[in-house]
């Protein structure tokens, strides 16, 4: 086994692995102190996951395509991991947020649509005002304070993202569209995105906490829809409607 620690969303954690691809992809988030809590594979986990992968594949119609062991390993790493953060009033998101001015605006929307296209705008439209936190699964954590969100190690395929903490301002659900428009939407409108796009834990109690803190992230930060054809006037339109 290879373990190191790592702190991600302000909890150190440790991590052991059968491979090295795991650590190689969390370098980055590498410390020192105590746990707060660890995570521990085995095999089991990674067969677990292979099955996981071949029916989500059935469900959606598509061929499945064997991984590897390793690549495997890194997926279940962090699906524990986003478990356990439930623990700390923190979950995992699907989405991409760029950070301006300190404040973090999470664009979420069904795959293919161009949440990853969407913030490469902003960042073309506002320069070095810009700052990827994430580009594919950042953590949100719910507090008294209000809602944080925060870089992770697993930001896409294009690893775009940073180790910072912002406050999450608004979250704009993306559709496509020939005019750019955007206009604010109720909880009850984005409730049900918000919630698939929220990671879904198969142990009840576990979902339960998903669902109080999906609920109070719906009502803590901004909520919007944005149509757009993206197009760099996309951009100027979605920032200036949420700013």
């Amino acid at each position: 086994m290879i373990t190191r620690c790592y702190k991600i969303a302000d909890r150190v954690i440790s991590i052991s692995s059968l491979y090295e691809k795991v650590h190689d992809y969390c370098k980055d988030y590498i410390c020192e102190g105590e746990p707060d809590f660890c995570v521990s594979m085995t095999q089991e986990d990674i067969d677990n996951e292979r099955a996981r992968n071949a029916r989500t594949a059935e469900l959606e119609g598509r061929k499945c395509y064997d991984s590897s062991d390793d690549y495997l390993e890194e997926l279940a790493v962090y699906r524990k991991i986003a478990e356990k953060m439930l623990d700390y009033d923190t979950f995992l998101f699907h989405g991409s947020c760029v950070s301006v001015d300190g404040q973090g605006y999470l664009f979420t929307a069904k795959s293919g649509t161009g949440k990853s296209t969407h913030t490469r705008l902003w960042r073309e439209y506002l320069g070095d005002k810009a700052v990827m936190v994430n580009d594919d699964k950042p953590l949100i954590r719910i507090s008294d304070d209000g809602v944080f969100i925060y870089g992770t190690p697993y930001n896409g395929k294009h690893r775009l993202g940073e180790d910072i903490c912002v406050p999450l301002k608004a979250v704009c659900v993306l559709t496509r569209s020939e005019d750019n428009h955007i206009e604010p939407l109720t909880k009850m409108g984005a409730y049900v995105m918000l919630l698939q796009q929220t990671y879904r834990p198969a142990d009840p109690a576990l979902m339960q906490k998903t669902v109080t803190l999906t609920d109070r992230l719906a009502d803590g930060v901004k909520l919007y829809k944005l149509g757009c054809n993206m197009q760099p006037e996309a951009a100027k339109v979605s920032y200036e409607g949420m700013r």
